[in-house]
């Protein structure tokens, strides 16, 4: 197993590789997080004499909200929130992951079968990201690892993709010579939350956290996804880009995020396709009629939402890509309104005094007063709200915000230009 780097003597190997990370003027405050993992590692499972250590970033979904599971187009970017962890072998047949905060997750290499009961815990993607690798003929050795993470748990900015894409990493650095390409660990991270943490998710979370930087996806062929670079500075163009923590968590809204590809299966069913992409616009229109009573009207609704969405994706990257930022505020905008309108992933089904991503979006909206952009982000249902916010305006909405949500909700983000990454 590759673990080299030595906490005792390589300590400024580590600090060169986090300042070129994470910029030179962030490294004091990012060491102290590298520290403790390194810590948190010998106080948790003994001293140890080789480590490595990686890194794995959070992802903001900037154009194609729910398109990825339709083999839509989206736009992401890899964000300066991540996961870190600190690995060592452990020379037993089993891999043991302490997150901090929360209980340790203890695999039995020798057991990597799907375990239903344990589906939506962190165990379980540890389990499907081992078995994938196991798959593929890769001996196995049992380690242990201790995690931080800045990536607010159920904010959208998909913790759980960020984790995946950390596992992918170590294990492919230590057992699989990097074989793997940043797509490839993505669709691992995607296997492995679909079988094994029991989630029907889309590729686009894992890609936007592996890949890394402002990238461009079509999931035509889902295998196959075709990724571009976007290289365009937000603060250039006078705004910054916020991730606004609602207050509601995705807990217990599996169902309701299972909905919406259900849903549009339905509609994919009447023209014996798969997804949404492989079935004409023009085809989905005529059959409005049967479409309603075979699949119901809010599934109706959600496909209207599926193919407007895919076209201001393409709209947004043309508008970054000429320079426009304001007919990409534009594209934002409407891309909140169709998600809020037609895909309905603002408030939970049976909800009625508990809307807090409505609440927030109304806020943001009032405090922006026509200017910059905002709309749901990610999943949608509870997490977080993303806004463009004019640099002028930052201070007074970032106050307003946390005065109303509470101290902390708005973040300031910015786009990291590396994805999943072992540091030394």
């Amino acid at each position: 197993m590759d673990c080299t780097f030595s906490p005792e003597k390589d300590f400024q190997k580590l600090e060169q590789a986090v300042a070129a990370l994470c910029g030179a003027d962030k490294l004091p405050v990012q060491m102290e997080r590298y520290q403790r993992i390194l810590k948190g590692l010998t106080e948790t499972f003994g001293p140890c004499d080789r480590a490595a250590v990686f890194s794995a970033p959070g992802r903001t979904e900037i154009g194609g909200n729910h398109t990825d599971h339709q083999h839509g187009r989206v736009l992401a970017g890899s964000v300066n929130l991540d996961i870190i962890a600190a690995v060592a072998p452990n020379g037993e047949n089993v891999v043991r992951l302490q997150s901090e905060g929360f209980p340790m997750d203890v695999v039995e290499l020798s057991d990597l079968e799907v375990h239903p009961e344990k589906y939506n815990r962190s165990v379980s993607i540890l389990r499907g990201i081992a078995s994938w690798f196991a798959g593929r003929g890769c001996r196995l050795e049992g380690f242990n690892v201790y995690t931080t993470s800045s990536v607010f748990k159920g904010s959208g900015l998909s913790s759980s993709a960020a984790l995946e894409v950390l596992l992918g990493n170590i294990f492919n650095s230590l057992f699989y010579e990097n074989q793997c390409t940043p797509v490839q660990l993505a669709q691992i991270g995607q296997y492995a939350e679909n079988v094994y943490f029991g989630k029907p998710s889309g590729l686009l979370d894992q890609m936007g956290s592996s890949v890394g930087g402002m990238v461009t996806i079509d999931f035509a062929d889902n295998d196959h996804p075709i990724v571009e670079k976007i290289d365009f500075d937000f603060a250039a163009a006078g705004h910054a880009l916020c991730i606004i923590d609602s207050g509601a968590d995705h807990a217990d809204l599996t169902d309701e995020y299972a909905a919406v590809p259900g849903e549009l299966k339905k509609i994919c069913a009447h023209f014996g396709k798969r997804v949404l992409r492989e079935v004409p616009e023009g085809e989905f229109y005529a059959a409005l009629p049967a479409l309603r009573k075979e699949a119901g009207d809010r599934a109706v609704l959600r496909a209207v939402h599926i193919y407007d969405e895919n076209r201001r994706v393409e709209g947004q990257v043309a508008a970054l890509r000429a320079g426009d930022f304001d007919r990409f505020l534009s594209l934002i905008r409407a891309s909140g309104l169709s998600s809020w309108r037609y895909l309905q992933n603002v408030v939970p089904a049976g909800y009625k005094e508990r809307q807090e991503v409505a609440l927030a979006l109304g806020l943001a909206e009032r405090l922006l007063g026509g200017r910059g952009a905002c709309r749901v982000h990610g999943g949608g249902f509870a997490g977080t709200i993303q806004a463009f916010v004019p640099l002028d305006m930052l201070d007074a909405f970032r106050t307003e915000m946390d005065r109303v949500l509470g101290a902390g909700m708005c973040h300031v983000l910015t786009i990291r230009p590396m994805g999943g990454v072992r540091l030394v």
